[in-house]
């Protein structure tokens, strides 16, 4: 599977404790494999700070405060046909701290963000009962497929 991504950190968020970007193509991957997407796949992930992730969840959300992943899929105009899935923002302080709360491995927090945005990009949500049971499901079989126990 051809996959582009681009990783990037905010100016000023410290690299202890987030992952490589290695870790991060794996995660994708991972989520790109089990959606059962096939095609060449590009997308962007931005790792930020609690003050970028509450002005960007306000903004977008009309939440004021801080959340561990946002998915923005791409709009693409109809019969476009482009690799591109959208971009992910997943607020580093958010993750670590829900991590701890959880008694999870920060590592495998972060893989969790990824694959659940990543299956955001492709369509799917946890609105309604069934299609959150659906995404669950999707999550659980893309983290054991590395080795990641149920975040569930």
């Amino acid at each position: 599977m051809d996959l582009s991504l681009h990783l990037s950190r905010a100016p000023g968020l410290p690299a202890a404790g987030i992952p490589r970007s290695d870790s991060f193509q794996r995660w994708v991957q991972a989520a790109l494999q089990v959606a059962r997407r096939r095609r060449a796949s590009e997308l962007a992930i931005r790792l930020v700070d609690a003050a970028e992730g509450r002005e960007l969840n306000h903004h977008y959300r009309g939440r004021d405060y801080a959340t561990n992943v946002l998915s923005f899929p791409a709009d693409l105009p109809p019969g476009l046909r482009l690799p591109l899935l959208g971009d992910l923002i997943i607020c580093a302080p958010v993750v670590a701290r829900e991590a701890a709360e959880q008694g999870k491995p920060l590592r495998s927090h972060y893989a969790h963000m990824t694959v659940h945005g990543v299956l955001h990009l492709l369509g799917y949500d946890h609105m309604a009962d069934a299609e959150a049971e659906r995404m669950e499901a999707l999550e659980r079989k893309a983290l054991a497929g590395l080795g990641i126990a149920d975040p569930y």
